[in-house]
């Protein structure tokens, strides 16, 4: 009767488990939007610190902008991000899988918040480290995303990050801007309308379903 109870009482904690990951990954899918929203603010910070360079390659960071572009882009994207996720956070309960998964993406954008202005303003900053550290810090966000909801596609895009770190480090100038600009095209934003979509149905077979 022990063994049985005991089987039982673990199939019941596999199913919690497995409803928590289930939970944390829609939570996950409504913040979508994030994702498309800094993947653009990484673009217009290229666009804008690249603007009366000439050209892309090279000019990632040393455009003739590019002192403002990317404090004021990203410090602007990270605004947008509270004011608009704030207002969201009201009308939805969090889990605890997806507050784990929130402390994991908060921590390392408030890192790179205080480190890439830091270097820039410094001058110790040039596009094979920018691009380096900052696909490092997003494959370490992803991956750790990835692995508290088991989630496959979002570990993917964790690996496309961490390849363009390592490539990133060789190569030019202008092969290290369009290797970042290829990484933020996949794991910004088509990862980031792909869970946009995920919602978006199953926000449909709910309507359906009631």
């Amino acid at each position: 009767m022990r063994e049985e109870m005991s089987g039982q009482d673990l199939k019941e904690r596999f199913a919690l488990i497995e409803t928590m990951i289930a939970e944390g990954r829609r939570s996950t899918e409504s913040w979508g939007w994030v994702f498309v929203l800094w993947g653009v603010a990484y673009l217009v910070a290229i666009a804008w610190s690249s603007w009366g360079a000439g050209q892309l390659g090279g000019s990632l960071l040393s455009g003739t902008h590019s002192d403002v572009a990317w404090p004021v882009t990203m410090f602007a994207a990270a605004a947008l991000t509270l004011v608009i996720g704030l207002r969201r956070g009201r009308r939805k309960t969090g889990t605890l899988l997806g507050r784990a998964v929130t402390s994991v993406w908060a921590g390392i954008g408030i890192s790179m918040l205080v480190v890439f202005p830091a270097l820039g303003f410094s001058g110790r900053l040039e596009v094979h480290s920018f691009v380096a550290l900052v696909a490092a810090m997003l494959g370490a966000a992803n991956a750790g995303s990835a692995l508290i909801l088991r989630w496959k596609m979002q570990l993917g895009c964790a690996v496309v990050w961490w390849a363009a770190a390592a490539v990133a480090c060789f190569g030019t100038a202008g092969q290290a801007s369009m290797i970042f600009l290829a990484a933020v095209f996949v794991c910004q934003i088509v990862f980031g309308v792909y869970t946009m979509m995920r919602e978006a149905r199953r926000a449909r077979g709910e309507v359906a379903h009631a």
